[in-house]
């Protein structure tokens, strides 16, 4: 007979030794985040009380690490309840410490990879108790071949098209439909991004339709529940069932599990046509839109991403100093948290008077036409590739490396990533520029619509009123659209920017407009007097 509390005091000693061994950096590729002990027992004592009173329990858990979830498992089920547990971990590393750590007890530990596997043929290999936390990689690390593997066997599964943006925890909800017993509860904790994104738009469609989705608790993303993730988490329960048309859906935030600080039914119907699911259960359902969007106002943009600020990104004084071409750099406003002021001056060069001035290397010239111009930008290019720059992801698919992707200047600019705070300051805001500096991708861009630009320049004083109405609209009707993540970390993307309410904009345009009416007006009653 095995000492569970033991085992557990010994799994948590492996986790930090095996944890220690590695680099963040490899952590991070393999979205290897392991499950807190009393997190998991939440998970688990929830469990309990979704399936059916001393019915048996298959468990699974497709992303094993050292075993949280099934220590959790035996803590909380009597060990005549579970007639099977098996898990899968495609990382030696941990998977062969964890298989000798568990060798006593019933668990079928498997290193191999999950999606990698048959499904099982008969109901009676199935599972009906499947709970895990996937492995949380990000797209751009799952290779291309991988990726359309995945998709189809993810399809074969679950009748559903997954992005190519998707994390590899999407591809893991999908699969094990058909690892699941019907009426089989699955408990996943994963990123509550994929409420918000658009490659989350197919997940929520099958949790809507394929199976009946129980329960989505939202964390609080100030209370990060993995001390290395910035993500912020939720747990998805659901049940291995056709969605019923009545059904209702349970939002909860904040506190536990069972426990919450807020909660809300939500019905299908709502859940189908809102875009974004983290509005609740804090927020009501709101119905369709009728208001002006910003995106009628602009076209937002992200800023430049140069692949290697150390390289492109220079100091004025040091431009100088190494004798290199301003003709071929670019002004470049600095990071949002050098910038304290709401509107960017100029001098007579278009250059922003700002404390710290920085130009961003862009030039469309030939390696040979820069040799024989510019030498001093020559020695400076064979600087970057020693040091491997022209390689790195974004520089190696521009042409030539050292030019930046076409972002012109405009006036309008908005921080898109930043914390709220107990004091009500807003994550974002709205710069008024009238420099040309263009921005980095730590800014999103407000290019005016053709008309909206004509009124502008037709009444140079509208800009003030543009950027102070985008500035008085709420840190509320921002949040809502934007995303969070671990450590109420706040970010807005350029869509959701867009879908913005902008009526507080369209009021202060009109007002400027309707003032410069009446002057007009009254100027003519002048003269015809």
């Amino acid at each position: 007979m095995f000492d569970i509390s033991s085992i557990e005091r010994n799994r948590q000693e492996l986790q930090k030794l095996l944890d220690g061994k590695k680099s963040q950096e490899e952590r991070n590729a393999g979205g290897q985040f392991p499950t807190p002990i009393n997190l998991a027992k939440d998970i688990l004592f929830h469990a309990q009380k979704l399936l059916p009173n001393r019915s048996k329990v298959r468990f699974l858990d497709p992303g094993f690490g050292t075993g949280s979830f099934f220590s959790a498992l035996l803590h909380t089920f009597p060990t005549d309840r579970v007639t099977a547990a098996t898990g899968y971990e495609i990382d030696p590393h941990y998977g062969r410490p964890a298989k000798e750590l568990w060798r006593d007890t019933l668990l079928d530990l498997r290193l191999t990879d999950f999606t990698k596997e048959r499904f099982p043929r008969s109901e009676s290999e199935k599972y009906n108790l499947i709970i895990c936390n996937p492995p949380y990689v990000r797209h751009h690390h799952i290779i291309n071949g991988d990726k359309a593997r995945l998709q189809q066997v993810a399809f074969q599964a679950s009748s559903i098209t997954l992005s190519g943006l998707s994390g590899l925890y999407c591809y893991f909800l999908a699969i094990s439909r058909c690892w699941m017993e019907k009426n089989g509860i699955a408990g996943w904790l994963i990123p509550s991004e994929f409420m918000d994104v658009n490659y989350g738009k197919a997940i929520k469609e099958y949790l809507l339709g394929n199976v009946t989705l129980l329960q989505i608790h939202r964390f609080d993303p100030n209370d990060v529940q993995f001390d290395d993730a910035l993500v912020s988490s939720a747990i998805v329960w659901l049940k291995n069932k056709p969605t019923l048309k009545n059904h209702r859906v349970k939002f909860t935030f904040g506190g536990s599990i069972d426990n919450p600080d807020y909660e809300k039914d939500l019905s299908i119907s709502v859940l189908s046509r809102e875009a974004k699911w983290t509005r609740f259960p804090l927020l009501e359902e709101r119905e369709e839109a009728s208001y002006p969007k910003v995106s009628e106002f602009f076209t937002v943009k992200r800023g430049i991403a140069t692949g290697d600020n150390d390289f492109f990104v220079l100091p004025v004084d040091e431009i100088k100093r190494k004798k290199l071409p301003l003709t071929q750099f670019v002004p470049i406003l600095p990071s949002p948290r050098y910038i304290e002021e709401t509107e960017i001056l100029s001098d007579d060069n278009g250059n922003p008077l700002t404390k710290k001035q920085l130009f961003v290397l862009d030039c469309k010239l030939s390696l040979g036409t820069v040799k024989r111009q510019y030498p001093e930008l020559w020695d400076y290019l064979q600087e970057g590739i020693q040091r491997g720059v022209p390689e790195r992801y974004l520089c190696r698919h521009r042409k030539p490396w050292y030019s930046q992707e076409y972002r012109p200047s405009s006036l309008f600019y908005c921080t898109y990533i930043g914390r709220s705070d107990t004091k009500g300051k807003k994550p974002f805001r709205f710069i008024l520029n009238h420099s040309k500096a263009i921005v980095s991708n730590t800014y999103l861009i407000l290019y005016p619509k053709p008309n909206f630009q004509k009124a502008i320049s037709n009444n140079p004083e509208m800009a003030k009123s543009v950027v102070n109405a985008l500035n008085d609209i709420t840190a509320q009707a921002m949040l809502d659209e934007g995303r969070v993540y671990g450590g109420g970390l706040h970010k807005l993307e350029p869509k959701e920017l867009s879908n913005i309410d902008a009526t507080a904009l369209m009021k202060a345009v009109g007002d400027v407009q309707r003032a410069k009416r009446r002057i007009q007006l009254s100027l003519f009653a002048d003269t015809t007097l």
